[in-house]
C-alpha cells in the first residue's frame, strides 16, 4: 500500500507528469459539464414548461432521450460513432471536434447532464407558488422580466436540494470517462492494478478520493442550502 502510494500519488491526484490525470482531471470533466448543462438547462428548462408545443415537445424529446439512455453507450457514440460517418469527417471543424476524445467526453457528459438538470428546473418552476407569480404580474413584470427577476431564482434556489443530487451522480458517472482513454481517477486506478496486481489498494485509493470529493460536496451543498433555502425553515 505504502510502495504504491509512492509511485502513484501524483497520478491519482493530478499529473503523470506529462498531462492532467486523476483527481485534478475528473474535476475538471465534472466542471466543464456541470457548467455548460447548467447554462443550456435554464433557457430549456423555460421552454420545457411553455404552452406552446412546438417549443415545449422537442425539449421534452430531449430530456426523455438522454434520461432514457445509459451515459456509457452516449459517450461511446459521441467517441466512435459520430466520427464513423463520412459527414462529419467531410467537415473540418466537426473532423477536429470529434477526433478529440476529451471534447467528445466533455460533449457526451454536458448533453446528459443538461437534460437531467432541465427536468429539475423545469418541476421547481411548475411547483412555485401561484401567489408569487401574480404579486410579480401585480408590479408590472411579465416576459422575460417575469423569468429573470422572481421565477428562475425562486425556481434555483428550490432545486437545490435536487441538484445537489444530480452533480454527485454526475461525479461517480465521470467514471466511464476511461472508455475514450482520458486518465481519470478510475483510469489511473486501473493503470495501477494492471502494473502492480494491487486490487484492492488501487480501486480502494480510487474509492477514498470519490468518497472525499462527495462529501465535500454534500458539505457545500448544505451551506449553500442553509444560505438560500433559509425562508423555507431549517434544513435537515
Amino acid at each position: 500500500m505504502i510502495e504504491l502510494l509512492q509511485e502513484y500519488w501524483r497520478p491519482f491526484l493530478y499529473s503523470d507528469g506529462q498531462n492532467i490525470t486523476g483527481l485534478a482531471m475528473t474535476l475538471w470533466l465534472l466542471t466543464a459539464a456541470l457548467v455548460i448543462g447548467f447554462v443550456f438547462s435554464v433557457p430549456l428548462s423555460i421552454a420545457r414548461v411553455s404552452n406552446r408545443r412546438w417549443v415545449r415537445w422537442p425539449v421534452q424529446f430531449y430530456t426523455y432521450l438522454f434520461r432514457g439512455t445509459p451515459l456509457y453507450i452516449q459517450l461511446l457514440i459521441c467517441y466512435t460513432g459520430i466520427y464513423s460517418l463520412e459527414a462529419v469527417r467531410g467537415q473540418p471543424l466537426l473532423n477536429d471536434f470529434f477526433r478529440d476524445a476529451m471534447n467528445c467526453t466533455v460533449l457526451a457528459f454536458a448533453l446528459n447532464t443538461c437534460a437531467y438538470t432541465t427536468e429539475i428546473f423545469a418541476g421547481a418552476i411548475r411547483s412555485m407558488n401561484h401567489g408569487e407569480v401574480e404579486a410579480a404580474k401585480a408590479y408590472g413584470l411579465s416576459g422575460w422580466k417575469l423569468y429573470a427577476y422572481v421565477i428562475m431564482p425562486s425556481a434555483l434556489r428550490r432545486s437545490l436540494p435536487y441538484y445537489s443530487n444530480e452533480v454527485i451522480l454526475m461525479l461517480h458517472s465521470t467514471t466511464v470517462a476511461f472508455t475514450a482513454t482520458i486518465p481519470d481517477i478510475l483510469k489511473v486506478a486501473r493503470d495501477a492494478n494492471s502494473a502492480t496486481f494491487l486490487t484492492f489498494q488501487s480501486f480502494g485509493i480510487a474509492a477514498l478520493i470519490y468518497l472525499t470529493v462527495t462529501f465535500a460536496l454534500v458539505g457545500l451543498f448544505r451551506l449553500a442550502e442553509r444560505r438560500w433555502l433559509a425562508f423555507l425553515g431549517p434544513t435537515h
